[in-house]
């Protein structure tokens, strides 16, 4: 842990500083960008004043800057990825079985539990979203459902990835700064996993009764005849989504997944739909945009290509930049310095936890710092108060991890706007996932403190 040579005043001007001009970026709709920027500059100036050297700081921000390298390929890769799989006939195929297989059900229900299970196979959130997740608000938008409420319907189980699914980068790093393994994070993550899906089902469930008739049987089939002009429709098709989440589970790196996809699916575009490479390279850049004689095909079909992606990786450049630098300096360690040192019994651990976990991604606008900080700086109140490691982890992912999408300047919320078209101010209250995981949490903290003080009397009856 950084010693802060910085006083408490001007670490409280830095933090109110970052905050208002995010929430001034967000409120005028003025990308993150400058927030992020006005944070350096002010954090570098007081930094400078407080004794900290230039070159410090910029070997700060630039080692956070390289540490993340392999994020803005990622980044650049779903871009390409849904530009690929709208021109190949991957997605307009899914769409059109789909408004066939799930006429008559409950959708949001169905798309809950269809984008959750895909999640945990393919170990990515924002890769769930930007291949089965486009798919779905296809098939939502055939249906008629308002695409906010489909998109946090998509959200909540696509983060699922990151909470539970073994192959997720996210959870994998859980599991190696709180030092336990799989077997031990799963065992304890059901116990508030169970509830909070039950719940959410149910919510979804209940929701999508409104929705279950919105749409007459000649605008759906209006919908699958303009699919099945535009595109070479087979469900052959399917098999590129089938082997994309095959390879997630049996442990291949997301970016190779990605990449693998957007080779199959070039190749599909060009031989089966007909288009020139020309053309497809265009699509992989500056997006896909389906020229039909549809409105609501060309409305649905539609993606920004990785140079839409762009933006986005300047944004993460200037909050890792920032992160790197608050970290550094040593002024997130002594904001929660004050919190774990008042931490005395299991309830407050548990509860504290969850805090830090969510005011570090919050304020990063990434889940890595949410992560790591709370499991270095905790692991050894944990072991004094007699506490499993695995709870350290389940907290942490029902908290820190779980809410990023619901933060509008977060990394992950950033990309699905993108991938999506709907930004999180839109979407965020149908995110249910995101709100109900960190509120069971609280509730088993609460539970279990009872139960952990009785366990604590029978030790050391058994030791008298």
């Amino acid at each position: 842990m950084n010693d802060c040579k910085i006083n408490k005043k001007k670490i409280y001007e830095i933090l109110c500083l970052c905050i208002l001009s995010i929430v001034i970026c967000v409120i005028k709709d003025i990308s993150l960008i400058y927030a992020f920027v006005v944070g350096i500059i002010y954090t570098t100036i007081v930094s400078l004043k407080s004794g900290f050297k230039l070159k410090e700081i910029k070997s700060m921000a630039y080692e956070g800057v390289k540490e993340c390298s392999s994020l803005y390929l990622i980044i650049l890769l779903i871009g390409a990825t849904v530009s690929v799989w709208l021109s190949s006939g991957v997605v307009p195929t899914m769409i059109y079985y789909g408004l066939e297989y799930m006429q008559g059900v409950n959708f949001l229900f169905a798309s809950f539990m269809l984008i959750s299970i895909s999640a945990i196979f393919m170990g990515t959130a924002v890769g769930t979203i930007s291949t089965i997740g486009v798919a779905i608000l296809g098939i939502g938008k055939g249906f008629g459902i308002p695409m906010n409420i489909l998109v946090g319907v998509i959200v909540s189980g696509a983060f699922l990835a990151d909470k539970i699914s073994p192959i997720s980068g996210l959870l994998n790093l859980t599991l190696a700064t709180t030092e336990i393994n799989y077997k031990e994070a799963i065992k304890s993550a059901i116990y508030t996993m169970i509830p909070t899906m039950i719940i959410c089902a149910i919510i979804y469930y209940i929701i999508g009764i409104k929705y279950e008739d919105s749409v007459g049987i000649n605008s759906i089939l209006e919908l699958k005849n303009a699919m099945g002009k535009e595109f070479f429709i087979s469900p052959y098709l399917l098999f590129l989504p089938i082997v994309i989440i095959i390879l997630s589970i049996i442990g291949i790196k997301s970016s190779y997944c990605m990449f693998s996809g957007i080779i199959v699916g070039s190749i599909v575009t060009c031989f089966f739909q007909k288009i020139k490479v020309l053309s497809l390279l265009k699509y992989i850049i500056f997006g896909f945009n389906a020229n039909s004689t549809s409105t609501i095909v060309n409305e649905t079909l539609i993606s920004g290509g990785m140079i839409s992606m762009v933006s986005v990786i300047f944004i993460v450049i200037g909050a890792i930049a920032l992160t790197s630098i608050l970290q550094g300096t040593g002024i997130i360690s002594y904001l929660t310095k004050d919190i774990i040192q008042k931490i005395t019994s299991r309830k407050d651990l548990i509860l504290k936890t969850g805090v830090i976990s969510s005011i570090l991604t919050v304020i990063t606008c990434d889940q890595t710092m949410g992560i790591v900080l709370p499991s270095k700086l905790l692991k050894e109140k944990y072991k004094k108060l007699g506490v499993n490691k695995s709870i350290l982890a389940r907290t942490i992912s029902d908290t820190g991890t779980i809410i990023a999408p619901i933060i509008p300047w977060n990394i992950n919320a950033l990309i699905v706007n993108l991938v999506t078209g709907i930004s999180c101010t839109e979407y965020f209250r149908f995110a249910l996932l995101c709100f109900v995981a960190p509120i069971v949490t609280i509730v088993f903290a609460f539970i279990n403190t009872g139960n952990y003080k009785k366990q604590q009397k029978i030790e050391s009856v058994k030791e008298v």
